[in-house]
């Protein structure tokens, strides 16, 4: 069976609620929200506020940034290397703009300290769960009974 580690880390992402965001070079991570667009252009989206370090340090210029994710819902565990850029893309901002976004901002979409990041990976090192729950027992049940390693699904290597 060929797997397309690719495709399925962004249908992944897609599902996953928080991950941790990060310069490379201070080594800080924040807990953000990642959108995708319906249409995917390889990025992935942040809607974040002034006055946040991870804002205020990639105002000026793009940097080289990290995107963490251990997503047990999803299934995706990965470590993502990047540039993480502002952009002021109000067609963006309007396809990703949800509820959550909604409670942060007291003026919604039009709030004067929203800023919208795009995190446009390089490369990323995955591991994809294919269990969870009563089959992710089983795999280990069946792995201890027949001294073999459990089928939990795999890891890639990937470059954007």
């Amino acid at each position: 069976m060929t797997k397309d580690a690719k495709a399925d880390f962004w249908d992944r992402v897609d599902d996953v609620q928080a991950g941790m965001l990060g310069l490379t070079s201070d080594g800080k991570l924040v807990p953000m929200s990642p959108n995708l667009r319906k249409t995917r252009d390889g990025k992935i989206w942040f809607i974040a506020a002034k006055g946040e370090e991870i804002v205020d340090s990639t105002s000026a210029t793009p940097s080289e940034a990290r995107f963490v994710i251990a997503d047990a819902k999803s299934g995706l565990y990965a470590n993502v290397e990047g540039t993480l850029a502002h952009d002021n893309d109000k067609e963006v901002l309007d396809e990703i703009w949800n509820m959550v976004a909604s409670a942060w901002f007291e003026d919604d979409k039009q709030d004067p300290d929203l800023r919208l990041l795009a995190f446009t990976p390089s490369k990323a090192a995955v591991w994809l769960s294919t269990t969870s729950g009563v089959k992710f027992l089983y795999e280990i049940a069946k792995a201890n009974l027949t001294d073999t390693q459990p089928d939990t699904g795999y890891q890639a290597e990937l470059t954007f």
